[in-house]
């Protein structure tokens, strides 16, 4: 649902839904949800609906055989899309089970089955004869509707529209602000004007500027220029990194572009040739040392260290786009990792890790509560577990990780300069963990309220009459 691919309205299977606990949700939310479960829901048909959910069934069959029928029964029923999902390796905290077939007994008795994330992708892969995408770690979307598979990696790498909402100053701007606000949108979204395809929803406008060129032209007049040649470079740039990743699955043919997509191509440009030409080049930058190096020199968001460098996930597509195709290329093997909200880029190894520190806006110092690792030679990918520790590392310097324009870049910075002038940062190796920097905050007689620095006011000594 938060990828846009389950709405109200869609209909939905559950292939191996347990008790129905997932249909329950859903139904309220107007998803026309049923599911089947051979042990408690046995009566219900079999549906072909737009959306399959085979959720963690596969991890506890126990033959391979029968896994693969399974998982091919599903796809049968799936119009748009099949949702697959298993127990991973790296999820595997009780390593008191007993081997069994190829995967293992749990102390509960019950066979489980846990594989490594490319490992999973292939078994799919390789038992459809179908591209899997990765949407989280352990979990995939196998498309039938491969216009709607384009549309949603897209959508993936287009950054949020960067255009600040116009204030009208011109008196027919202002009589017509109703008809120009969806072509305003359309623009900020696609950083190109319709194409004749696309005119016919704007047919209104067209009656009343004679054409969309022309009243493109009084929002410049508007607003400016600048924000426009932004819009178009951000979607171009988007538009390439959305390319360069395509490699990875089979880039889909000219033809087999959605509208949309195609639209963009030759808006920006020209031809799908040189599109992918470009995308070809950036994506061999992305595996070229140097050109990494350089990227990480010259980012203009990011906290950089002499082995990485940090950004949060809302500054991604600020990266130079060398970067975000280096960090796409681990997202294309876990795919959203949930709870991830800074992504670490490393600058000695092929790594990416994802880290997440799940009070960030909150706390001034966010503790780390847990981090996957992504391997991009080995396609390995590692968790490790900070909630339950009692000195996990924190962040500092908040703002280094976000634009500048970001509403919190401001407050963040303030508190860093002030714990600077306080010496707070002069012992940097002892400050990375959160007992060091309580401990530093003791000895300087402050705390951190809110993102300001307070005073601590001794308490008195008691005397020897009980007094103070």
């Amino acid at each position: 649902m938060s990828d846009g691919l389950v709405n109200p309205g869609t209909y939905f299977f559950d292939f191996g839904c347990g008790l129905g606990a997932d249909v329950e949700l859903l139904e309220p939310l107007g998803v026309k949800a049923v599911g089947w479960d051979p042990a408690h829901r046995p009566d219900t048909p079999f549906r072909e609906s737009e959306v399959v959910n085979l959720g963690y069934v596969v991890n506890v069959i126990e033959s391979n055989s029968e896994r693969v029928e399974v998982l091919r029964k599903a796809w049968t029923l799936a119009k748009r899309l099949l949702v697959v999902s298993a127990r991973l390796a790296s999820e595997m905290k009780d390593h008191s089970f007993q081997p069994y077939a190829d995967g293992c007994v749990t102390k509960t008795k019950t066979f489980q089955k846990y594989f490594e994330q490319n490992e999973l992708r292939q078994w799919i892969e390789s038992s459809l004869e179908a591209q899997a995408v990765a949407a989280a770690p352990g979990i995939f979307y196998i498309f039938r509707d491969l216009d709607w598979k384009e549309v949603f990696l897209a959508s993936r790498i287009r950054r949020r529209p960067a255009a600040e909402r116009i204030s009208a100053t011109m008196a027919r701007f202002t009589a017509h602000r109703e008809l120009l606000t969806p072509l305003i949108e359309f623009l900020e979204q696609r950083g190109r004007l319709p194409d004749a395809s696309e005119a016919t929803a704007f047919e209104p406008l067209i009656a009343e500027f004679v054409s969309l060129k022309r009243a493109f032209r009084l929002v410049v007049k508007v607003t400016g220029a600048a924000q426009w040649d932004t819009a178009k470079a951000e979607r171009t740039q988007d538009l390439l990194v959305y390319l360069a990743l395509s490699r990875f699955g089979g880039r889909p043919r000219r033809k087999q572009l959605p509208p949309i997509l195609d639209a963009d191509v030759r808006a920006f440009f020209g031809t799908y040739r040189k599109a992918c030409e470009s995308a070809d080049e950036l994506l061999f930058q992305a595996g070229k040392r140097e050109a990494l190096d350089e990227a990480f020199k010259t980012s203009q968001v990011g906290k950089r260290t002499q082995s990485a460098i940090y950004v949060h996930r809302r500054a991604l597509t600020s990266l130079p786009p060398v970067l975000r195709v280096f960090e796409g290329c681990a997202r294309m093997l876990v795919g959203e990792v949930e709870g991830a909200n800074v992504v670490k880029l490393h600058r000695e190894f092929p790594q990416v890790s994802y880290l997440g520190y799940p009070e960030f806006d909150s706390d001034p110092h966010p503790a780390l509560a847990g981090s996957l690792l992504v391997h991009l030679q080995t396609f390995r990918v590692s968790y490790r577990d900070y909630s339950d520790s009692t000195n996990p590392p924190i962040l500092h310097r908040k703002e280094e990780f976000i634009m500048k324009d970001d509403p919190d870049y401001a407050g963040f910075a303030a508190l860093t300069k002030e714990e600077e002038q306080l010496g707070l940062y002069v012992d940097t190796q002892s400050i990375g963990a959160a007992q060091g920097w309580q401990e530093m905050l003791v000895r300087l007689g402050v705390r951190v309220v809110g993102h300001r620095i307070e005073r601590v006011t001794p308490q008195a000594e008691p005397d020897e009459c009980g007094g103070s």
